[in-house]
């Protein structure tokens, strides 16, 4: 199928740890001729964190894809009577997002974009960044996998001998995810051993 002349919106939650990765993969989608358009939580504006200022990979985001972002409820709402995206990417998407997503709870801009997606039998690709994903989160996970048109970005342990309950997708897998989702396949395999792939050779 290929990606180029699709539209994906490219969704950012609170994983502020997970910007600096993410990042070079909104720029590989547009340098593919993808149209990105961005959405970010509330968290991404209005936190300052030791990875970056709040609103410092906003800002970013925006002149790469060159796009205004969504970033209110009711800016993401027409998003499914017009049709506009043919994917929704969230990523990072934390464990409190899953939890909501899981739940049906509609409450930020990000969560509001894939229920438009979802009414449009268009997929919604997780690339998930969560503490808990083996821990109270694994409900939600096992739930949304098992749900029609969620996609996940393979994902794994990022540092079993530290945070046993943490998992993490492996942000350059963002393009063929999103690919194979369009063609409603999940990319397999969806359990991989990042914390493996990230060693040193």
């Amino acid at each position: 199928m290929g990606l180029q002349g699709k539209t994906i919106g490219f969704a950012i939650t609170g994983s502020h740890c997970t910007y600096e990765e993410v990042y070079p993969e909104v720029k590989r989608l547009v340098d593919m001729g993808v149209h990105v358009v961005p959405i970010f939580s509330n968290s991404v504006l209005s936190v300052s964190t030791r990875f970056g200022e709040a609103g410092e990979w906003a800002k970013k985001i925006e002149q790469l894809t060159g796009e205004k972002a969504i970033t209110s409820i009711p800016e993401a709402e027409p998003l499914g009577p017009s049709k506009r995206l043919d994917c929704l990417l969230i990523a990072p998407c934390t464990g409190s997002s899953l939890s909501r997503l899981a739940n049906a709870n509609t409450d930020s801009p990000v969560l509001m974009a894939a229920k438009a997606t979802l009414r449009n039998d268009r997929p919604v690709v997780l690339a998930i960044s969560t503490n808990d994903g083996l821990g109270l989160n694994l409900y939600n996970l096992a739930k949304l996998i098992n749900t029609k048109n969620f996609f996940f970005v393979p994902f794994g342990q990022d540092a079993p001998h530290v945070k046993m309950n943490s998992l993490v997708s492996l942000m350059r897998l963002i393009p063929d995810a999103c690919e194979a989702a369009m063609e409603k396949r999940q990319l397999q395999p969806v359990l991989i051993e990042r914390w493996r792939e990230e060693r040193p050779s």
